[in-house]
């Protein structure tokens, strides 16, 4: 149940990077949120109820359902484009997600800890870096917003990799982040659009010059 819920949310990186439409990213995001939900239901087990439960709401809602219709409202409310400007060809993209998910794996297994979950491990490691790279590969402010949140979920995944004894108070500032980082660079969105009515990086920076 583990290996295929993680060979989906790997998958689900690679479609990441392959994809260019800005729909498909919100789509891939919402998916990711309910594999993390599954990912937590069956590695927290052992948790108590109310840990487990307040994990498991917060990931569905806020993951899954919460902030990808937020995104959408974001998308509407700039009128963004459906497609989205790459510096990176989609192709060497997957590329270099695939080279790092093959290297993450290799480095995982030679890695000797108490309760960690290699797998997991992993994943994480390359849901960050794609996080990382999708930030640095788009010229859209939008679709940074979404590399952030790819990172923010590789983060979650680490959290499972330690161990099923993790505390709530861990969760609970993952959650405060992903709201600072969507709220603040929702709002900064807004303002961009009511101001400049554009959300690419390189322009911005030109008009601020001028």
């Amino acid at each position: 149940m583990i290996f295929l819920l993680l060979s989906l949310f790997a998958i689900s990186l690679i479609y990441l990077a392959f994809f260019t439409r800005v729909k498909r990213y919100i789509a891939i995001l919402s998916f990711q949120g309910v594999l993390l939900t599954l990912l937590a239901l069956v590695m927290l087990e052992n948790l108590s109820f109310f840990h487990l439960f307040s994990i498991l709401l917060e990931t569905l809602i806020v993951k899954a359902l919460a902030i990808p219709l937020f995104l959408d409202y974001l998308r509407k409310r700039n009128n963004l484009k459906n497609t989205s400007q790459s510096r990176v060809l989609p192709f060497f993209s997957v590329l270099i997600i695939s080279a790092t998910m093959v290297l993450c794996f290799f480095l995982s297994h030679r890695i000797q800890g108490y309760g960690l979950q290699k797998e997991i491990f992993a994943v994480s490691l390359v849901c960050m870096v794609s996080g990382l790279l999708f930030i640095v590969t788009h010229i859209n402010l939008f679709t940074h917003l979404v590399g952030y949140l790819v990172l923010e979920n590789g983060v979650f995944l680490l959290s499972l990799a330690i161990g099923g004894e993790m505390p709530i108070l861990v969760n609970l500032a993952i959650l405060l982040d992903i709201f600072v980082g969507v709220l603040v660079l929702g709002i900064f969105l807004n303002r961009i659009g009511d101001t400049y009515n554009k959300v690419e990086a390189e322009e911005l920076l030109m008009e601020l010059v001028d």
